[in-house]
């Protein structure tokens, strides 16, 4: 199965089960991509238990996950993309949703 994370929250408990679920399921044998949307480029600022979420995000692409970011929504908050959180455009996302089997927004 291909597997769509589409991230908005800020929230640091969801964002860590989210890329929980992603870990699970890439070990499971699917494909996952996370596409980082809105409020949800903040997500890698977040590095404090019990909810370190950058740390889970580094373990769901080090299981072969995929991690995008909304380069809009970067440029919004004066970021850029990083390593872990490349930058991305609004056709990177559509053509995620459209490859995938099933989409799941946190």
């Amino acid at each position: 199965m291909k597997m769509a994370l589409v991230v908005y929250s800020t929230d640091a408990e969801a964002l860590w089960n989210g890329f929980r679920l992603g870990v699970f399921a890439l070990k499971a044998g699917d494909q996952v991509k996370a596409f980082l949307f809105a409020r949800g480029v903040e997500c890698e600022s977040h590095a404090v238990e019990p909810f370190n979420v950058k740390q889970m995000m580094q373990a769901f692409v080090d299981a072969g996950g995929e991690i995008l970011a909304c380069g809009t929504c970067l440029k919004l908050r004066n970021s850029h993309g990083t390593e872990l959180c490349p930058l991305s455009t609004m056709k990177d996302l559509y053509e995620l949703i459209r490859e995938s089997d099933k989409v799941v927004s946190i």
